[in-house]
């Protein structure tokens, strides 16, 4: 089951602690909604083929037959096909199904493709008949549909994000063992990091650990574990506010300069993974649970998940406990944050009835019921109800029937993983996390904005300026390199992204 588990690093986690299905799934004190309530009774008379297309991760997807997708069959007449895609490859498949004009009926889509393609007739506008669909209208928050929508307009359900899901973690036994307290500033974090590189943590004499690990997303962008210690800094989650105008991280040159600096320090000391630059986006979190690096930054369920029971594999007396955002030199805190910006679009062109049953599925999803089978799957296939007792079957691990949940479209609740053969306090864990994680949020002010320069050549501009900041950070360029890399980021269309993006701001005001 740890295989799948996995999945959750790298996709969204949101959905709920046990609810009731009427097939005998997890039962809460909420009554089964019906899908579609407003809908006469006969509104699911004729059998429609919907074709479904969704990104895929880790351990691939389901085969054409499968029981949940017969559920979903048999509850609201329809023939539903998935067409999952491989995440490497869903962009470009996107931009091949452009191409062709032939996309599927509905599908999921990332935010810039969403927002390139949103005002040029290819997405259903939901607004109109959103009413029509109570439980969408109840279980999800106007302003969470509004983001990366124009003001009165709904082209896409949200592929919902925990906005403060990311959790800065410390192993506790490694302060115990070498009489450390947790760090509350940047640099107590740069001492206690050094003594877990450099003063033997998990007592195995030798010299293998690592005081603190990040990685390169995309060769462009810091990995999340950068975060505390950026935004310690002053550096934007992507976009922040400044005099009623929005500024990216890169062109924050004094900001820059002083977290280079911190994270060239503790590379030329050995705290820094040297490895930083070449890790994948999940490596710092595979490091933490093979016991070699005592800080992660994972979403919040995941500790309970993957990251502690992995990690107490090795080591039976491993504890993590969350921490605080470290202070920077001028008091700057904060934890990473999302905004809903991935969607769930439905085609413009395909038949209304088809449309209409598009959204009544989707209604369908997010009632008790509907999530549950979803989540848990078909009890006597996945699960096994005796008395008020649940016991999982071994068809939940080999299906994996929470994939549409997990990668296509979920209800707005950030216990997803919560399963009821499971622990049942783990939902408060998970919780009390979140509530601290709200206390230091840094907000993306660029979320759900668009810049046409971006999509063009934002990638290439960012590469060149991350090629630039980790030759600083190995000590190969002077931290004032920075000044000349942010120029050249800016004259060579950075300037005209934040032009863009700022024109699209002044709109949301």
């Amino acid at each position: 089951m740890v295989k799948w588990m996995k999945i959750s690093a790298a996709i969204t986690l949101s959905a709920s602690i046990v609810t009731g299905c009427s097939q005998g799934a997890p039962s809460g004190n909420a009554a089964v909604d019906k899908p579609a309530d407003s809908k006469p009774a006969n509104a699911f008379s004729e059998k429609i083929s919907i074709n479904m297309m969704s990104i895929a991760y880790e351990g691939g997807a389901w085969s054409d037959k499968h029981p949940v997708i017969d559920e979903l069959n048999k509850k609201l007449n329809i023939d539903l096909k998935i067409q999952w895609v491989p995440s490497d490859n869903y962009v470009e498949k996107l931009g091949v199904m452009a191409a062709s004009n032939s996309f599927p009926d509905v599908f999921r889509i990332n935010s810039a493709e969403f927002l390139k393609w949103r005002d040029k007739g290819v997405f259903l506008d939901i607004a109109p008949i959103l009413k029509n669909y109570p439980n969408l209208t109840k279980e999800i928050p106007m302003e969470t549909y509004a983001i990366g929508n124009p003001k009165g307009k709904i082209y896409a359900l949200p592929n919902w994000t925990p906005e403060s899901r990311e959790t800065l973690f410390i192993r506790q036994d490694w302060l115990t063992k070498l009489n450390l307290k947790a760090p509350t500033t940047t640099d107590e974090l740069y001492e206690v990091a050094k003594a877990f590189a450099k003063n033997d943590p998990d007592g195995n004499g030798k010299d293998d650990t690592i005081g603190y690990s990040i990685a390169i997303q995309n060769n462009r962008s810091f990995s999340r574990a950068a975060d505390p210690i950026r935004f310690a800094f002053g550096l934007a989650n992507s976009w922040k506010e400044v005099n009623g105008a929005i500024v990216p991280w890169q062109a924050q040159t004094k900001e820059l300069k002083d977290f280079l600096g911190f994270m060239s320090r503790m590379y030329k000391d050995g705290i820094l993974d040297k490895d930083f630059a070449i890790n994948k986006g999940q490596d710092p979190d595979f490091k933490f649970e093979a016991n070699k690096v005592g800080f992660t930054d994972v979403p919040a369920t995941n500790i309970y998940d993957t990251g502690l029971p992995n990690l107490q594999k090795l080591v039976p007396t491993a504890q993590a406990v969350q921490l605080v955002p470290p202070k920077g030199p001028t008091g700057l805190q904060g934890n990473t944050t999302y905004a809903t910006t991935n969607k769930v679009v439905i085609n413009a062109k395909i038949d209304q009835k088809k449309q209409e049953r598009i959204m009544a599925l989707m209604d369908y999803m997010v009632t008790p019921e509907g999530h549950s089978l979803i989540t848990y799957g078909v009890e006597g296939i996945h699960y096994k109800k005796t008395g008020e007792k649940y016991e999982v079957l071994p068809a939940f691990e080999t299906d994996r029937p929470m994939l549409i949940n997990f990668w296509f479209f979920h209800k707005l609740d950030p216990l997803n993983t919560v399963r009821p053969w499971e622990d049942q306090e783990k939902p408060k864990k998970v919780l009390a996390l979140f509530d601290v994680n709200k206390k230091y949020a840094v907000i993306d002010k660029g979320a759900g904005l668009f810049s046409e320069t971006s999509t063009k050549s934002g990638a290439t501009l960012d590469q060149k300026l991350m090629s630039e900041m980790v030759a600083i950070i190995m000590g190969e360029k002077p931290v004032d390199a920075i000044e000349a890399a942010v120029d050249a980021w800016k004259k060579n269309g950075g300037d005209n992204i934040i032009s863009e993006m700022n024109e699209q701001y002044k709109l949301t005001k």
